[in-house]
């Protein structure tokens, strides 16, 4: 059996309630995240920021693929079309704007990521039974800081009041998503 195979029958014993919420927030995450690459494609004419969402977009469903094998279809957050408008917004405003407040917007959005995976990885560490989510989540995480790396390494300047703010009302709205999507 491999890796994968090992987690994919992991991924089909029953999970308790606060975990399933766990996940779906992940998952309704990882679809913002898809569609936060595609408003910036839809936006951006910039070859270097296509390039870069591009690539980052085939990651996240990576992610998402690895997701769904923990989650049954009715266990998923019914608001799902709305993580993907939202991504799409979170993506395409900035892309507006050019290069810098994309990348901007993209560190913001990972350093949230983060944060959120790494107090869940905490949790599941110290709880043996779900090792091999842990090991996934671990994954995730490690893909999601050098996103956030490779946007701050591509700010072309510092961020101005405005951007500044949008920032910080991503994480504020990331924060709320997770709260909600762990519950619907």
């Amino acid at each position: 059996m491999t890796k994968l195979d090992d987690k994919i029958s992991e991924s089909n014993l029953k999970l308790p309630p606060w975990l399933v919420g766990e996940i779906r927030s992940d998952h309704a995450g990882e679809t913002g995240a898809i569609w936060i690459y595609r408003g910036v494609l839809a936006t951006t004419r910039d070859a270097e920021v296509r390039d870069f969402a591009e690539r980052h977009i085939q990651t996240e469903m990576k992610h998402l693929e690895l997701l769904e094998g923990w989650l049954a279809e009715s266990e998923r957050s019914s608001l799902l079309p709305m993580w993907k408008v939202a991504g799409f917004i979170t993506g395409a405003l900035p892309a507006l704007f050019g290069a810098t407040s994309t990348y901007a917007t993209v560190e913001a959005v990972e350093a949230f990521v983060v944060r959120h995976y790494g107090a869940q990885i905490t949790i599941l560490a110290e709880l043996k039974e779900h090792a091999q989510l842990c090991d996934i989540l671990v994954q995730c995480c490690e893909d999601e800081v050098a996103h956030g790396f490779e946007a701050h390494s591509l700010k072309r300047n510092n961020l101005n009041m405005l951007l500044r703010a949008w920032c910080h009302m991503i994480d504020i709205g990331s924060g709320l998503a997770v709260n909600v999507a762990r519950r619907i």
